[in-house]
């Protein structure tokens, strides 16, 4: 997933038939000067495509329509460079279920003060077409994003930017399939959710695969295969395995390949692993599990689908960007008063896109799971931004939680700790971050990302209609209690608004 050139992204103008023929051709002209501004913008992530300018309600449902069914389309731009009267949009609007950004701009930046005239005028409506436009998005309760500014500016294109990446993963999660090897881990509970309603509100299908079923696609894997995926190995990693552990590098190598082959063959996107359910599995799956998340596969341990979709869709929303993205668990703290941190890891899966220099491939024993040892991928993680994100079931809806944090290099070295880990401070600190989060009911899986801001994930979650809290620099315990009672209230009475 490193190119999202090949998704579309619909510019379309609003204007109407009482202009007459010259104003509506100046339209069309000047819509697509700004489609073709855009889509030649080194931010813009997606292919913009200029659909000829809408005049009645026909057009607008008949674009509509055709974007729904579109395999390319995964979202609008609306524009009103005119008045567009806005019965016009209701039924357009009804029907569409693609994302879309209403662009609140006009063709030109400055008023023209000594040469501005009513012809100028009838052509410029933006300000007041637009407004109109919204209005009837309010009254649909149509959720959406809103860009103000200037065509031209890079604020408004890294907006853009960041709203197309979350609508190229919300059209990833429709119809995405994720494999569940085993079950859930035994008696846990925030792994556990509703994989019905989530097919229903997300578009995504979670299904159980036995383990047997996956042992047998290994099983048939050759040493040619092996031998060439080992070699692989040596090419990308420092592979500091001694001999008398080869058999369980070679081990490795035939899990990843034969786990890659049932997920390719099946058309997944996303699978869970646990390591209560390894029956006919040397080894668990570590090492597979890193390289097939550096592929762009979501993941979940432990049974975890909905952490797995996220990863994927947060994978989606990184394509290409700089920065690592991955499964994460928060492992241990370093609560010393004078810089509190958190120690993030797993068992063994985290994605080496999120490497500082060339990870160190080992094997060493797991000490859980009753399986021999296994190979992973060892590495730390470079300074930086980063975000935690977790998704949850909360009974009545689904809610996503967010935690800015800041990466930073380890106190020391960690010559006794054989995995791969990240620390960092969250926002604003670790006190209070680590309270919002267990008021919020966050999980200990995230989807955690160096690649990806808080404004990626609000644009996705208001997307996929989810509820969204967020812990940042301006967080107040206070604060998130009001919003989770408020959101209490407003949950319970939004389904009877729309």
């Amino acid at each position: 997933m490193k190119n999202l050139k090949r998704f579309e992204v619909w510019f379309i103008t609003g204007s109407q038939n009482l202009y007459g023929e010259e104003t509506l051709k100046q339209v069309d002209k000047d819509s697509k000067q700004i489609a073709a501004f855009l889509n030649e913008s080194m931010s813009i992530p997606c292919k913009v495509v200029f659909k000829p300018v809408l005049k009645s309600a026909e057009e607008i449902t008949g674009i509509c329509t055709e974007a729904n069914i579109s395999q390319k389309c995964v979202g609008l731009i609306t524009w009103m460079h005119t008045f567009s009267p806005a019965k016009m949009w209701i039924a357009g609007l009804k029907i569409l279920n693609k994302p879309f950004a209403h662009l609140h701009t006009q063709f030109n930046r400055d008023i023209p003060w000594e040469k501005i005239d009513m012809d100028f005028m009838n052509l410029n409506q933006s300000a007041h077409g637009g407004r109109e436009f919204g209005f009837i998005c309010s009254r649909l309760r149509k959720d959406r994003k809103v860009i103000v500014g200037h065509w031209q500016d890079e604020t408004v294109h890294r907006e853009l930017e960041i709203w197309m990446r979350a609508a190229c993963a919300w059209f990833d999660w429709q119809g995405m399939k994720v494999a569940r090897f085993g079950d859930n881990m035994r008696e846990v509970a925030v792994t556990e959710g509703d994989k019905v309603e989530a097919q229903k509100q997300f578009g995504y299908s979670v299904n159980g695969y036995g383990v047997g079923d996956l042992v047998n696609v290994i099983n048939q894997v050759t040493n040619k295969q092996i031998d060439r995926t080992v070699d692989e190995y040596r090419s990308l990693y420092k592979v500091d395995v001694p001999k008398k552990q080869s058999e369980s590098l070679r081990e490795a190598a035939k899990i990843e390949v034969g786990m890659k082959k049932f997920l390719a063959d099946g058309g997944f996107k996303a699978f869970t692993t646990t390591f209560e359910d390894l029956h006919g599995l040397v080894q668990l799956p570590g090492l597979a599990v890193q390289r097939l998340m550096a592929e762009g596969y979501g993941f979940g341990a432990e049974g975890d689908w909905k952490t797995a979709a996220l990863v994927r869709a947060m994978k989606v929303m990184a394509a290409g960007a700089d920065g690592g993205t991955s499964f994460m668990e928060d492992y241990t703290y370093h609560l010393d008063p004078s810089g509190m941190k958190v120690l993030g890891a797993h068992m063994l899966e985290v994605c080496p896109t999120l490497a500082s220099g060339k990870p160190s491939l080992q094997v060493h024993p797991l000490g859980i799971g009753g399986k021999a040892d296994p190979a992973r991928l060892v590495f730390n993680v470079p300074e930086g931004e980063g975000i935690n994100v977790s998704m949850m079931d909360m009974g009545n809806r689904f809610r996503m939680l967010a935690n800015p944090c800041r990466v930073v290099a380890p106190d020391a070295a960690l010559p006794k700790l054989p995995v791969a880990r990240v620390v960092w401070e969250p926002r604003p600190d670790l006190k209070t971050a680590a309270a919002a989060w267990i008021l919020g009911g966050g999980a200990h899986h995230t989807g955690f990302s160096m690649a990806l801001t808080k404004e990626h994930i609000a644009d996705f979650a208001e997307i996929a209609g989810v509820e969204y809290l967020l812990i940042d620099d301006d967080t107040t315990i206070a604060s998130l209690k009001k919003d989770i009672r408020i959101n209490e209230v407003y949950y319970a009475l939004a389904k009877t608004l729309k």
